[in-house]
């Protein structure tokens, strides 16, 4: 017997750290300047308030690795809770950008006040590790022409805004952006935004990435082993 909806667990609502926090001084940073990497690591928590902010993993032969792309009323910056030793992030401003920084220990007090905070970034940092997954996952299953498909699509869920036909609007990511998060070379990725253009499913330039959103899902279903 199918239980009614009555009888179905409901999802519950998250809890929203903004709810819990002060405001603070709003720090602005020119497109390119670093926020915080290995030379300065970070011992704060920010709130992005305005523009958008690129946080790299760097590998041991000074490699970037993209983890995400994070814009406003997102947070970024939660590995200062590990401590310097455990850090090797780096977060620059891809955009003008202006941004809200609590330090760790400013974090921890307020938490102490108000348990909900504590909550609402537990909520968060599980919900960044079910995506994290996913994305693991696909780097054990697909291509990398299915990998980039994915991140395209994942970015214009994200990142984009939706268009009356349909199409998808984001912002001029790089080719080299786009590699370090996909996990290959740009020329590579510049080889599969090319044949993506040619097959109709997005058209790029300087001013930004258009995107078939739709098709694009259509071309992963059928294309499963490629």
């Amino acid at each position: 017997m199918v239980p009614s909806p009555a009888l179905l667990p409901q999802q519950k609502a998250l809890e929203d750290p903004l709810a819990h926090l002060p405001c603070s001084t709003i720090l602005e940073y020119r497109r390119g300047q670093t926020i915080y990497g290995q030379e300065h690591p970070s011992t704060s928590i920010y709130l992005v308030i305005d523009g958008k902010v690129k946080v790299c993993r760097v590998t041991d032969d000074d490699r970037e690795v993209v983890v995400d792309i994070y814009q406003p009323d997102e947070f970024f910056g939660e590995s200062a809770f590990l401590g310097p030793a455990q850090r090797c992030e780096l977060a620059v401003a891809i955009e003008g950008t202006k941004v809200m920084a609590w330090t760790t220990s400013e974090i921890e007090e307020i938490a102490a006040r108000r348990p909900r905070l504590g909550i609402a970034l537990m909520q968060l940092l599980v919900q960044r590790s079910v995506d994290f997954g996913a994305r693991i996952e696909s780097f054990s299953v697909d291509n990398i022409a299915r990998r980039l498909a994915r991140s395209l699509i994942r970015f214009s869920e994200r990142l984009g805004q939706e268009n009356e036909d349909g199409t998808v609007q984001m912002i001029p990511f790089t080719h080299e952006l786009l590699s370090q998060y996909v996990g290959t070379s740009r020329e590579i990725v510049t080889h599969y935004m090319n044949l993506f253009r040619r097959q109709g499913y997005l058209r790029y330039s300087r001013r930004g990435i258009m995107l078939h959103r739709d098709a694009l899902r259509e071309w992963l279903k059928q294309n499963q082993t490629i």
